[in-house]
């Protein structure tokens, strides 16, 4: 039987190129995407014409009952979730003194809380099952900090956390749990930053050159495959050396 994998945040950038190359591997594809999109309908065929079958779950995973809701609807279509990869993200870049509230806030909910929502739901199906793969999405500035990302780096941080202790507390159910952490990798995030500070980027990574999607991609792969069994808790930078 064919595994599944449910994607958050799936229809663009990192999350796209995770859907796509898991379904590469012959994953039955759940995609969750907050708001319709023209990707959406060309993304699921791709995905079905890689001879998988692909369910699109509508719902943000900043709601803990759309996160129910969306689980509810993977088994009743495919019966198991085998591997969860909690990508949704977003930014509300500035500085501390001009950053607002709410701006705070909306960062962490959607990626620290959206990832304990959609993981809480999960979880419980794969313990059934004594087995599973979860992998949260961090980034580098969860471990080294930017100024004007206080609220990304601090949902960031949060994520490692959160995955290290799930990732104790599931072991002995035979789920791994692990976060990957991306450097500059070149997606609409990024395409919108001016030329100086992209070059300004490429002055920090030994490399000299951008990380693609399907670099944060075949990482996810690696994870969620039977060769990383004996691998859990574990934080991968996918940086380009950025951070040593």
């Amino acid at each position: 039987m064919s595994k599944v994998a449910l994607i958050t945040g799936a229809t663009r950038g990192i999350g796209k190129q995770i859907s796509l190359t898991l379904a590469k591997e012959g994953y039955n594809i759940a995609l969750n995407y907050r708001t319709e999109n023209n990707e959406l309908e060309d993304l699921k065929k791709q995905i079905e014409n890689l001879n998988v079958k692909c369910l699109p779950v509508k719902g943000d995973v900043s709601s803990y009952e759309d996160c129910e809701n969306m689980t509810k609807q993977i088994i009743e279509n495919f019966g198991q979730i085998d591997v969860l990869v909690n990508n949704a993200g977003i930014t509300k870049d500035t500085l501390l003194l001009r950053m607002k509230k709410e701006d705070f806030e909306s960062v962490i909910d959607v990626n620290l809380v959206g990832t304990f929502n959609m993981t809480k739901n999960v979880a419980g199906y794969m313990m059934k099952a004594r087995s599973g793969r979860i992998i949260n999405i961090s980034s580098v500035v969860g471990i080294a900090g930017n100024a004007g990302q206080s609220n990304y780096s601090a949902s960031k941080a949060g994520i490692i956390g959160f995955t290290k202790s799930l990732a104790k507390e599931l072991a002995s159910r035979n789920i791994l749990v692990n976060a990957v952490a991306p450097g500059y990798i070149e997606t609409d995030m990024t395409n919108v930053l001016s030329d100086s500070v992209k070059e300004n980027i490429l002055n920090t990574i030994p490399l000299r050159k951008v990380g693609k999607a399907e670099d944060v991609a075949n990482v996810v792969k690696f994870l969620a495959s039977d060769e990383s069994s004996y691998i859990t808790g574990q934080v991968i930078n996918i940086d380009g050396g950025m951070l040593m």
